[in-house]
């Protein structure tokens, strides 16, 4: 499992709070995918910095993936739009599938497992 790095994370300042951008997921396969959660993504909790996220923010992936696609904000433009409130085990399964990611980071919750 690779930890998410707060040095390969953008930090926003946003009032008197900092919000983590995190760096889109790349995976073995080539598919990547962008992983979000603060106060201004579709997650659960919806605030900055939490111990755990049990939904995530998904955004502009590089193919259509149908494991994802009941949360598609879009579905007609699968690559160019956002998916809220994804279940991070669902997002676990589609790394996965995907071989494990290379690079990248994402909210805690989120598991990047590492591809081999």
């Amino acid at each position: 499992m690779a930890p998410s790095s707060p040095i390969l994370s953008t930090i926003l300042l946003t009032g008197n709070d900092m919000r983590k951008m995190y760096k889109a997921v790349t995976c073995k396969s080539g598919f990547s995918v962008s992983i979000q959660a603060n106060e201004t993504s579709y997650c659960n909790p919806r605030t900055n910095n939490a111990e755990r996220y049990s939904q995530v923010e998904l955004g502009f992936p590089s193919a259509e993936e149908d494991m994802i696609m009941k949360w598609a904000e879009d579905p007609d433009n699968p690559c160019d739009t956002v998916y809220g409130y994804v279940p991070v085990n669902v997002v676990n399964l589609v790394i996965a599938k995907h071989g494990g990611a290379v690079e990248g980071t994402a909210p805690p919750g989120v598991i990047l497992l590492s591809a081999l």
